[in-house]
């Protein structure tokens, strides 16, 4: 969206430095990602910035509210509660559509997740973009004036707070398997912490263990959880030797109880400019007559799933538990972002981390997802370029 920086980027463009470029990341850990990821970088002007800094500060305004445990009681009732749970999530993902309203471009809040995602992969994404492209280095993908070094001094303290690497895991559902496996590698080799699948975790009393790569058995003082529940409870296969829902002696960066807190429950509760009309199924007084404006979402599922586009009456009416879905109104995103051959559609994703001796989050960085396709998650636009995971860069 800044056209001097676009215009550049297009001309100097090659499939062929594409390539490489992709192959640079693949060297890193003898590992192609099975996501894609997309020609470009978002190239984001200081209004949009202003706009999405506005939106996001709002979004913290709800959930830093006294009562927000209270009002979010509902949504653990509705699920799997994890004893321990401490004063506030570390980890938010606030993901807003580039949409067009009234004829402006305007920033409109798609999804917020109190759970970590991809921080080390955008770190490291963003140092192969300069390497490739070193005229960026006038951009950066930090906020608040975060450079590289304060970017990941925060995240270590986030995630490590005062215990040893080794004490630390990153506990994921056969990490080896999962799509956001780059993301793993990537904090192994930068924060050194094991990544550890839930399947090998042993638990004696109230404390759990993992064998370490010599095979010594070393005790988790904290777990970086990367787990969703959803994809838990779908694994009946998986022999875990503990429970999420007993009490345990260990400390958690991410409390899992944080990803059912503040999730697509919160969002009937977000009025203003830069979010959507929303609505629990449970508290919808008729269904809308212009229901083809609207789209059917489960509140607590992950990457898209279960989310229903072109929603029909009998949809509606098929939903058992009404208050494990919302339905909200369509936003229009507007393609912003000029490829080659015609324009594309961007999301963006503001990351914000929250050490617990903080008072609120701190907006740290970015990813952008950029489509072609109706939906924009990364699975929706197979076969199409120019589209994918990327990062949103903004002028120094």
């Amino acid at each position: 969206m800044i056209e001097s920086l676009r215009k550049h980027f297009n001309a100097e463009f090659s499939t062929e430095k594409y390539q490489r470029f992709l192959q640079d990341i693949a060297s890193d850990f003898d590992y192609a990602v099975t996501f894609r990821i997309a020609e470009t970088p978002f190239f984001i002007p200081n209004e949009l910035k202003e706009e999405l800094i506005i939106g996001c500060e709002e979004v913290i305004d709800f959930i830093t509210r006294s009562d927000f445990k209270k009002i979010s009681q509902r949504s653990i009732d509705l699920n799997n509660a994890v004893p321990n749970e401490d004063d506030h999530t570390q980890f938010l993902a606030i993901d807003f559509g580039i949409c067009e309203e009234n004829g402006k471009i305007v920033p409109k809040l798609i999804e917020v997740q109190g759970f970590p995602t991809i921080f080390n992969f955008q770190f490291n994404l963003f140092r192969k973009i300069l390497k490739f492209y070193p005229e960026l280095s006038d951009t950066t993908p930090y906020l608040n004036g975060i450079d590289e070094a304060g970017y990941l001094n925060i995240l270590e303290r986030v995630i490590l707070k005062d215990h040893l690497r080794s004490e630390v895991v990153l506990l994921e559902i056969e990490p080896e398997n999962q799509n956001t496996r780059i993301d793993f590698l990537y904090c192994n080799r930068d924060m050194g912490i094991p990544v550890i699948c839930v399947t090998d975790v042993i638990k004696e009393g109230k404390r759990l263990f993992y064998k370490n790569e010599t095979g010594e058995t070393i005790q988790i003082k904290r777990i970086y959880n990367r787990v969703i529940f959803d994809e838990l409870n779908l694994r009946k296969d998986l022999n875990l030797k503990f429970s999420f829902e007993e009490e345990l002696d260990v400390e958690w960066a991410g409390h899992p109880n944080w990803y059912t807190r503040i999730s697509k429950f919160i969002l009937p509760f977000l009025k203003g400019k830069y979010f959507i009309e929303t609505k629990l199924l449970s508290e919808l007084d008729a269904i809308p007559a212009d229901l083809e404006n609207y789209v059917l979402k489960p509140l607590f599922s992950f990457s898209g799933s279960g989310v229903v586009f072109n929603v029909k009456p009998e949809d509606i009416e098929a939903v058992k538990e009404k208050d494990l879905y919302i339905l909200q109104k369509k936003v229009h995103y507007s393609p912003v972002v000029q490829s080659p051959d015609g324009k594309v559609k961007a999301e963006i994703r503001i990351l914000a981390l929250w050490p617990e001796e903080d008072s609120r989050p701190t907006l740290v960085g970015n990813l952008v997802r950029l489509s072609r396709g109706e939906m924009i998650g990364v699975k929706f636009n197979k076969d199409k370029d120019w589209v994918g995971g990327t990062i949103g860069l903004f002028q120094k």
